[in-house]
């Protein structure tokens, strides 16, 4: 059975979760380009990103890191960052675009916790370094992830 993680305590350093995985269609890169309002020809025609050095249309960055980052909820009790305990989303570190998400890649997210950060007796900051990797196990966005969650009741 997996491990709940309801608590600051829960979590240890150097463990990793791999969320379910998401193939990525051409309804959401119009969404998001409707919703932000980048419409963006790199990302919304064909004729033009074509032309690009990457040969193609590409999804937003910013598309990627939403949908990949949000993919660890999905495990719910068992997720990296779904504490019971949650307060707040802290931060964001060292946030790299790396490599092209095209429409039909399928991605994932690999969290790994590097550091937990005492904040008083009862709260602190959990630390997690992501990676959202499609479906050749190319990286495509990395980043450090910091939320604010309380530690088990004494």
């Amino acid at each position: 059975m997996a491990k709940v993680y309801e608590y600051l305590d829960d979590y240890t350093v150097g463990e990793k979760i791999i969320s379910p995985a998401r193939t990525i269609t051409e309804a959401d890169i119009i969404n998001f380009a409707g919703f932000t309002g980048d419409w963006h020809p790199l990302h919304t025609n064909v004729e033009y990103a074509a032309k690009t050095p990457f040969k193609g249309r590409i999804t937003h960055g910013m598309l990627t890191l939403s949908i990949g980052m949000a993919l660890p909820f999905r495990l719910g009790p068992y997720s990296s960052y779904l504490p019971k305990s949650f307060i707040a989303f802290y931060g964001m570190d060292e946030v790299r675009f790396t490599a092209p998400n095209r429409i039909g890649d399928t991605i994932r997210c690999e969290v790994e916790v590097v550091e937990i950060t005492e904040k008083g007796k009862d709260k602190g900051i959990l630390t997690t370094r992501n990676l959202i990797k499609n479906q050749k196990d190319e990286i495509l966005v990395s980043f450090v992830l910091k939320l604010f969650c309380g530690k088990k009741p004494q």
